[in-house]
């Protein structure tokens, strides 16, 4: 990629995958709003993620490369690795809901993957504030992201309970507690985001 030609910019790549998460979340919850052409809305997520795998896989061949980096290596690499998870599971609940041949969404999912939306704005706003060594809003990020993830947890265990409450089709069961684990996890995953972060502002601040 012609971005690494020259000078790589790490902070660069870091924005450019947690804004390519947050539109994947966005067209995420379209999805579960509209659940109309599901399978549409998949590819474009699929594509979104394969745009990160690339950036993930250039970051790591840099890594080798680059003699004098702005952070950490190991800062890096854990960075690169939770912006990449975080996609992956997006687009594994997309994924399951074209191989489930689901009928319809519930407000549960829609809950969850709107709040998980303002999870990766949060964890973009982060990154863009690394970058500007502003390191008092990255920490401040982090917190709303923290609170966001318990939040997100709380949602998990009422939409459990409430799958097991008013469904009865077991197999209806076994898809929802799926995709509702792969939304529950890509917030676990900002969380784990948010420690990097907030790591990197105990060493640089």
């Amino acid at each position: 990629m012609k971005l690494f030609q020259k000078t790589v910019n790490f902070y660069e790549i870091f924005e450019k995958m947690a804004a390519n998460t947050s539109h994947a979340c966005t067209l995420f919850v379209a999805l579960m709003e509209n659940f109309s052409n599901v399978d549409s809305w998949a590819k474009e997520i699929h594509e979104l993620e394969q745009e990160n795998d690339i950036f993930t896989h250039d970051v790591m061949k840099q890594l080798n490369k680059t003699f004098v980096t702005p952070l950490d290596r190991e800062d890096l690499h854990a960075l690169t690795c939770g912006l990449d998870d975080i996609m992956d599971l997006i687009w594994a609940a997309a994924d399951r809901l074209t191989v489930f041949k689901l009928k319809a969404s519930t407000k549960e999912a829609i809950s969850m993957s709107k709040d998980l939306l303002t999870t990766c704005e949060m964890v973009h706003k982060a990154i863009k504030a690394l970058r500007e060594k502003n390191y008092a809003h990255v920490q401040e990020y982090c917190i709303e992201i923290n609170r966001l993830e318990n939040k997100i947890d709380r949602g998990f265990r009422d939409a459990l309970g409430t799958l097991f409450d008013t469904v009865a089709d077991p197999i209806l069961i076994i898809k929802w507690k799926e995709i509702y684990e792969h939304l529950e996890d890509a917030s676990d995953r900002c969380e784990d985001v948010a420690n990097i972060l907030e790591g990197i502002v105990l060493k640089y601040a």
